[in-house]
């Protein structure tokens, strides 16, 4: 399996409607809150405007509404392994993503047979507090080593200017989330991505 080398990630159907016209082809939907209505529309909402715009789409954490609404992949944090069903995701021919942070949870995250494995942070990040330091450049070139062909997601900390040492020491793809959304210009923002991304794709 092949990852566009540029993941957008985002908290909201209506970030998804701004930013995937432009040329996404890559997109997660990870919001933590609201109720199970909220997030059903939400991720209907992302389903439809990444099927106008070919663009893959990726539900976070949310694998029984992911199933029920017939999406194509879901990616779970550590957290999630334990109580998530593999066998009723796999039945459902979602593919599957594994966030990772350390050589334990890169050796759990295997024995799931992902379809890409994250890691991060790489660089320090803003998003969320994090108990693990940040992995560094060398780290993603080790996780190569490991995981062989399977894809490699760099997360953690990205920017415009760190894109092509990420695809130097071996990852697949680079994920982004706040240098895009906190950007002033997050269109603008988002089609530097997409162009400093094309070598790869």
């Amino acid at each position: 399996m092949k990852l566009d080398p540029f993941y957008l990630i985002v908290d909201s159907a209506g970030w998804i409607e701004r930013l995937v016209p432009l040329g996404v082809k890559l997109v997660q939907l990870r919001k933590k809150d609201g109720g199970d209505a909220e997030l059903r529309a939400e991720i209907r909402r992302a389903k439809a405007t990444c099927a106008a715009h070919d663009c893959q789409l990726v539900i976070n954490d949310h694998w029984r509404l992911a199933i029920d609404e017939r999406c194509d992949f879901v990616h779970l944090g550590q957290e999630d392994l334990a109580v998530a069903d593999f066998k009723a995701i796999r039945a459902a021919g979602l593919k599957l993503g594994l966030s990772t942070h350390d050589e334990a949870e890169l050796e759990t995250a295997l024995s799931a047979s992902p379809d890409y494995v994250a890691l991060g942070p790489v660089w320090p990040t803003i998003l969320k507090k994090m108990k693990w330091t940040p992995q560094g450049l060398d780290r993603l070139r080790d996780w190569r080593a490991r995981i062989g062909e399977l894809p490699l997601v760099a997360i953690g900390g990205l920017n415009i200017d760190r894109i092509d040492c990420v695809f130097a020491h071996d990852a697949n793809s680079a994920a982004v989330v706040t240098d895009i959304t906190l950007n002033a210009d997050p269109e603008a923002r988002t089609r530097q991505w997409i162009e400093k991304t094309a070598p790869w794709r």
